[in-house]
C-alpha cells in the first residue's frame, strides 16, 4: 500500500497592516518582489520539494484575485485548491482550515511572504521523514524578532520562544513547517494565546512534548528572506533582481520550476512561454525552451 503523498500549504491570508497603503486594495501576496508575484516565491519551494498538491488559504476578498492568477494548476502539472481565512487567527488554523484537504497525509506550510534561495536538498531531506514534525533554524542578527530555537551543548532542542527579549540563540525559525497528519488533532486543540490566535509556536511545543521535533538548520548556501514590512519587501526584491541579473537565471518562475521538476514536458512549456510572447518573462522561457532542444554534445 503506497503511504500518502506530501500535500502542501500556502498561507496568503491577513491583512498586511505593516505594508499599508500599498495593501489597501491588493493583497501582499500579489505585490511584485522584482519581476513576479510575490506568492510565485513560496509555491515555487512547494515544487521544488516535489510537492504537486497544494492548497492557498487567503481572505475572502483576495481569493478570487488568488484563482484568477494560478487557475487550478494544470498548466503546470500541479493541483491549486482554495480556503478562506475569514480572520487573521493564527497560522496554525491553517491545519483546521485545511483539514478535509490534509486527510491522512502529512504536510508542508508556507507563509505567504517568505523567500527561500538556494539548493532545495534541505527541504528534500526533511520530507523523506514522514513522522513527528520539523522545522529549520537560520541565524540572524535579531533573533528577537522571530520564534527562537533554543539548543544544549549536543544540539538537542530544550524549547522554543516566541519574540523573546533575551534570546538563548541566534538561530530564528523561518515560515516553513512540515508535519505528519496529527497536526490537524493538534491545531484543533489549540487555546487561543492572549492575542486571540492559534499559535506556530504552540503546535510546534506540542511535537517537543512529544520528543517527536526536529530542527534542521540551514547556515552558508541558504538565504530566506521574509517581505512583511517596505524594507524587507525593496530588500527582497533587490536581492532577486541581483541574483537574475547576474547569473541570467531566474528564481520562482514557476514554469521552469515545473519543467525542471518534470511536473510537465519541453511541449508544454513552449506552450506556456507563448503566453508571454512579448516580454522578458517569455523570452527567458523561451529560451529555456531553445536550448533544452539542442543536441547534447
Amino acid at each position: 500500500m503506497n503511504e500518502p503523498e506530501w500535500k502542501g500549504i500556502v498561507l496568503a491570508g491577513g491583512a498586511g497592516s505593516r505594508l499599508h497603503p500599498l495593501t489597501l486594495v491588493a493583497s501582499k501576496q500579489i505585490l511584485p518582489v522584482y519581476d513576479k508575484p510575490m506568492v510565485y516565491y513560496p509555491i515555487s519551494t512547494l515544487m521544488l520539494g516535489g510537492i504537486r498538491d497544494i492548497l492557498i488559504i487567503s481572505t475572502p476578498q483576495d481569493l478570487p484575485r488568488f484563482r484568477e492568477l494560478l487557475g487550478n494548476g494544470d498548466r503546470l502539472g500541479v493541483r491549486f485548491s482554495f480556503a478562506e481565512q475569514a480572520a487573521p487567527r493564527g497560522i496554525a488554523e491553517a491545519f483546521v482550515i485545511g483539514a478535509d484537504f490534509i486527510g491522512e497525509s502529512p504536510v508542508t506550510l508556507i507563509l505567504g511572504d517568505n523567500l527561500f534561495y538556494g539548493r532545495m536538498d534541505f527541504l528534500r531531506e526533511a520530507l523523506a521523514v514522514r513522522d513527528g514534525a520539523t522545522v529549520f533554524g537560520y541565524p540572524v542578527h535579531d533573533p528577537e524578532r522571530y520564534g527562537v530555537v533554543e539548543f544544549d551543548r549536543s544540539g538537542k532542542v530544550l524549547g522554543i520562544e516566541e519574540k523573546p527579549k533575551k534570546p538563548k540563540s541566534r538561530y530564528a525559525i523561518p515560515g516553513l513547517y512540515c508535519y505528519d497528519r496529527h497536526v490537524v488533532e493538534i491545531a484543533a486543540n489549540l487555546e487561543p494565546s492572549a492575542r486571540g490566535e492559534l499559535e506556530i509556536t504552540d503546535v510546534n511545543k506540542a511535537y517537543l512534548a512529544k520528543d517527536a521535533l526536529r530542527v534542521q538548520l540551514l547556515g552558508r548556501g541558504m538565504a530566506w528572506l521574509d517581505t512583511g514590512t517596505p524594507q524587507s519587501l525593496h530588500e527582497a526584491a533587490s536581492f532577486v533582481a541581483s541574483i537574475e541579473n547576474r547569473q541570467g537565471l531566474k528564481i520562482g518562475c514557476l514554469e521552469e520550476v515545473a519543467y525542471r521538476m518534470r511536473f510537465i514536458d519541453l511541449e508544454r512549456l513552449a506552450a506556456l512561454a507563448a503566453e508571454f510572447r512579448g516580454n522578458s518573462y517569455g523570452a527567458y522561457l523561451e529560451t529555456i525552451v531553445r536550448e533544452e532542444k539542442q543536441p547534447a554534445l
